[in-house]
């Protein structure tokens, strides 16, 4: 799936908010008469946009993948798109299946951002050390502790398991919180595999972007190592902080949150053999 988040109070459902999850579940039912709750490879915030969403779902209505499709993209909001549809095998979940996900972060460098990007960047016309904020990236390589770069939020910092799997299979009722373990333990311990920037230069202006590949991502992670490093970049930090703040385990240390508008999920990935097209 790709969407447009901009006007969505994110992935998951919420009483009385309109969010992707709701759509998609609302136009399944219009389709086919049942009702499924969608399971996401992860739950994107208010704000946040996907290129490369991932959902799964069962029916008993034996519509086949590409007819399924079709229908979708014609009941669902034109901000929400079914790229692909696929029947696989009963074992395969959005989420748990997942073995890595990218994200990707946009930032627009000209002083005055065009009206018809501003809902997908983050505007940010100061000048910036590009050396800088790709040292800075490189520092995130490997496995780390996050906790610095998660949110703060009562009912997720303290949790054992990252956003995208807090949730128990087939239910939208979260699990009891749990201590947060030491550090060296699991919790906010996260392998990132690629991190970097690259400048573009558009018609518009000039993006910079930020792609970051892990084996999964802590509540606001993301947007929060942007906003650190956009602090180094900037010049009001200096790159010596970055091991600092890995070692504080504390969100106060670290750099602001960057806004949701830049922020994409921009593909996931699974094991070829359990995302294989159902043959039986």
């Amino acid at each position: 799936m790709a969407y447009d988040g901009s006007d969505f109070s994110g992935w998951q459902i919420q009483p009385g908010e309109r969010t992707i999850q709701g759509e998609l579940q609302a136009a399944l039912g219009r389709v086919t008469g049942e009702a499924p709750l969608p399971q996401g490879s992860g739950r994107t915030d208010a704000g946040v946009h996907a290129l490369g969403q991932v959902a799964s779902f069962e029916l008993q209505a034996n519509i086949p993948a590409e007819n399924l499709q079709r229908a979708l993209n014609r009941t669902l909001p034109e901000a929400i798109r079914v790229i692909e549809s696929r029947t696989v095998r009963s074992t395969f979940h959005a989420r748990h299946s997942a073995r890595a996900k990218t994200y990707e972060y946009r930032v627009f460098r000209q002083a005055v951002c065009p009206p018809f990007l501003a809902r997908y960047v983050h505007a940010c016309g100061w000048p910036m050390d590009v050396d800088l904020l790709q040292r800075s990236a490189r520092l995130f390589e490997g496995e780390h502790d996050f906790l610095s770069f998660a949110a703060t939020d009562p009912d997720l910092a303290t949790r054992s398991l990252p956003p995208d799997e807090e949730l128990d299979p087939g239910t939208e009722a979260p699990r009891a919180p749990t201590p947060e373990p030491p550090a060296g333990k699991q919790g906010a311990i996260r392998t990132i595999f690629s991190s970097g920037w690259q400048e573009r230069q558009t018609e518009h202006g000039t993006l910079l972007i930020y792609r970051v590949r892990g084996n999964g991502f802590l509540h606001h992670m993301v947007r929060n190592l942007v906003g650190t490093m956009l602090d180094v970049g900037r010049g009001y930090r200096t790159i010596e902080e970055i091991p600092q703040i890995l070692a504080a385990r504390a969100r106060s240390v670290a750099g602001p949150t960057a806004p949701a508008q830049g922020l994409f999920l921009h593909s996931v990935e699974y094991d070829e053999l359990e995302f294989a097209p159902r043959t039986e």
